[in-house]
């Protein structure tokens, strides 16, 4: 592994932190949605994260080993919350509204969580690159 290898691998880092912190926004901005039907009513996403094994090539871009990749973003299978509330222009027949399975704590602590990563890799990159300024001086030296 070289040295700008870390920048390559920081770099997936902060792309796939970037892309949780969004759908955490999402998520966030959704939560107090309700839908007629359960199958209606917003579902919390997850991002899934795979990480790279072994240096590979995807299309033009070279992956070094330990680079983050987004495996996609799934639907959180968690159960709705199911209201009445018949006086909601939303409400089924029955009266009922079904609220969005989003957590907001779970979000809180998500979005910290995805902003600390993304913090740290920050740090990963301008410790790499103050490494790499204090070979050059000392080459020149």
């Amino acid at each position: 592994m070289g040295l700008t290898d870390i920048f390559d691998i920081a770099g997936s880092a902060l792309a796939g932190q970037t892309t949780r912190l969004n759908a955490t926004a999402s998520n966030m901005a959704n939560a107090s949605n309700v839908s007629s039907t359960a199958e209606d009513a917003y579902k919390a996403k997850r991002v899934v994260f795979r990480t790279v094994l072994e240096d590979q090539i995807v299309g033009n871009v070279r992956r070094p080993a330990g680079s983050l990749l987004v495996d996609g973003v799934k639907d959180d299978p968690s159960p709705h919350r199911k209201l009445y509330d018949p006086t909601n222009p939303m409400a089924g027949e029955d009266g009922y509204v079904y609220q969005s399975n989003v957590e907001e704590v779970e979000e809180v602590v998500e979005m910290l969580a995805a902003a600390r990563s993304y913090q740290n890799n920050v740090e990963v990159i301008n410790t790499a690159k103050q490494l790499m300024t204090r070979t050059l001086e000392v080459l020149k030296a």
